[in-house]
């Protein structure tokens, strides 16, 4: 089991709304995610700089950012590019960060 994380960021002013889209996240992406290995998927906020901190468990090839040529992932890009930091696709400006501590 991998554990990935990597960084994102939101909008200022956009929490409420974030926190609202991901409390509804849809059925079919979140069955993609646990189909694609990915576990313990939970995502952090640091409200002093809007940065979001990811974490997630991952028996797959990949994580979620490697999700993007699926069309529901890709209307997902589409459905929060409104609230985010996102690039020219839609997809989330996203900053993988290598982990230099584990405690088991």
């Amino acid at each position: 089991m991998r554990r990935l994380a990597f960084k994102m960021y939101l909008n200022p002013g956009m929490k409420e709304e974030y926190e609202k889209r991901h409390n509804a996240i849809w059925p079919e992406l979140k069955q993609l995610l646990k189909d694609s290995g990915v576990s313990e998927y939970s995502i952090f906020l640091d409200e002093e700089t809007n940065t979001l901190f990811a974490f997630q468990k991952n028996s797959g090839k990949g994580g979620s950012q490697d999700l993007g040529e699926t069309e529901i992932v890709k209307k997902w890009w589409d459905y929060m590019a409104d609230i985010m930091k996102v690039n020219p696709d839609n997809s989330p400006v996203s900053i993988e960060l290598k982990e230099v501590f584990y405690m088991e």
